[in-house]
């Protein structure tokens, strides 16, 4: 038997056991499978070394040190401007790298085949985190646990929950409670474009407080409080919604208490508690082209779906995308017709956890199935395929990441939706020409009250 044929049946093997691991008990990870995370595998679990050809270099610790040139509070720059690009991808080649793209990644080639590209660069395995979070994810894989039917988690704080998953649950956890700093305030925006390219620019401020990520953050105090992040989003732009406001609790075990919402409207001037922000509901202002869980990619319970481990696999990725990210360019040079210009994406190889989503019976949503293609170096959802009730490839999703290197954190710089029934798409963090995050702010859990929503949006 061939060297090939046998490392496809040890693949195919690989990849059922971790499918059936979404229908049994999870169990945790033995002591010596967690002596592997800093040794075989990288304190997040992902794989340390180089994949067989080399094309996905070994992780070296990413992006450790910003660039001299940078100051905080600087757009970020891009330290790796001096790749060359290695080729592209079109709508003529795609067929020879299949087996590298999503079924959503080929239909967007066959929905607009003069224009969606995919310029491919060579592979920088960028993604860091402070220590403290590498440490407390190896304490985690010997006492996180998924409970009540996977709708919470237990025994964990800080870092990953489960760097060495068992289950689709546990992998989709791990995206949801992923580092990404702790006090944050950030400024942009977000537009949907029709057909024609028109589009109208909706500003946000937004300000995140996450208890779950502190280094202080321990398994028994977030047991008590139940709180993994407080999120508050006000309209800045255009007038017409300008100081509607938005304030969300989001719960670690979402049986015991489920997210807690406000909304405040500025023709009301009144808040208002907002149980319907979650799941299917309509992102705000996005003319119905994100859903709410969409938000972030997936985000709120995961109790309407079963979730299956398929299994990991190589696939070219948005990643290091400084260009986008770029202060100063005009809003109209990356929001074309169908899409976001390519000249300013940039796609990696990398290996990513690929999880499957299937609507529960008796379940409603507009989404039947989703699968997810989960960085294994960030546990940052990449790209997601959504199907509908038809079963039919339905929408898109890329996030668009770079090393915010002052935290570091590998996050996104901007998420786009892609509606193939429409054909037209959701950009949401847009921030070129906008005040660049601050993740030194100093928030307090009074930012975070229905009575500070409606200050918000009277100012």
């Amino acid at each position: 038997m061939s060297v090939l044929i046998k490392s496809r049946i040890s693949l195919l093997v690989s990849m059922v056991a971790l499918g059936l691991s979404g229908t049994i008990a999870h169990a945790k990870v033995t002591e010596s499978e967690a002596q592997q995370l800093g040794q075989s595998l990288t304190a997040l679990g992902a794989e340390k070394k180089a994949n067989a050809d080399g094309s996905i270099p070994a992780w070296q610790g990413g992006i450790t040190q910003p660039p001299a040139e940078y100051s905080v509070g600087d757009h970020h720059l891009d330290p790796y401007s001096d790749d060359k690009k290695l080729f592209e991808i079109t709508s003529q080649n795609y067929k020879q790298y299949e087996k590298l793209l999503t079924p959503g990644q080929i239909a967007l080639f066959n929905t607009y085949p003069d224009s969606f590209i995919m310029p491919i660069y060579q592979t920088h395995r960028s993604a860091s985190q402070p220590n403290y979070v590498y440490k407390a994810t190896k304490a985690n894989a010997l006492t996180a646990e998924l409970v009540d039917s996977g709708e919470g988690v237990k025994g964990a704080a800080t870092g990953i929950p489960f760097p060495i998953p068992k289950s689709g649950l546990e992998a989709i956890w791990n995206h949801i409670l992923r580092f990404r700093g702790t006090d944050i305030a950030r400024w942009g925006g977000q537009a949907s474009p029709t057909a024609s390219g028109d589009y109208t620019f909706i500003g946000f401020e937004e300000e995140v407080m996450t208890d779950y990520s502190r280094e202080s953050a321990t398994p028994e105090n977030l047991a008590q409080t139940n709180i993994i992040s407080m999120f508050k989003q006000k309209v800045t732009s255009p007038s017409r919604l300008k100081g509607t406001a938005l304030l969300v609790h989001e719960t670690l075990n979402q049986v015991k208490q489920p997210r807690q919402a406000w909304t405040y409207n500025t023709g009301q001037r009144r808040v208002r508690k907002a149980p319907n922000i979650a799941f299917d509901a309509p992102g705000t202002a996005s003319d119905g082209l994100r859903t709410t869980d969409e938000f972030d990619m997936y985000n709120g319970s995961p109790g309407r779906y079963d979730w299956k481990l398929i299994g990991k696999q190589e696939l070219y990725i948005p990643y290091n995308n400084y260009a986008l990210h770029q202060e100063g360019i005009d809003y109209d040079d990356i929001l074309k017709p169908g899409h976001i210009n390519p000249e300013l994406t940039r796609y990696e190889k990398h290996r990513v956890w690929v999880v499957e989503a299937n609507l529960k019976s008796g379940m409603r949503h507009i989404y039947k199935k989703r699968v997810f293609y989960i960085d294994e170096d960030s546990w940052q959802i990449s790209v997601v395929d959504t199907y509908d009730n038809r079963d039919s490839l339905y929408r898109v999703n890329f996030t668009y990441v770079i090393n915010y290197y002052e935290v570091p954190t590998l996050w996104s710089t901007l998420d786009v939706y892609h509606d193939l029934n429409s054909r037209r798409y959701l950009a949401l963090g847009l921030d070129n020409n906008e005040k660049m995050y601050d993740f030194s702010v100093d928030l307090d859990t009074g930012d975070f009250t229905p009575q500070a929503l409606r200050r918000e949006g009277l100012r």
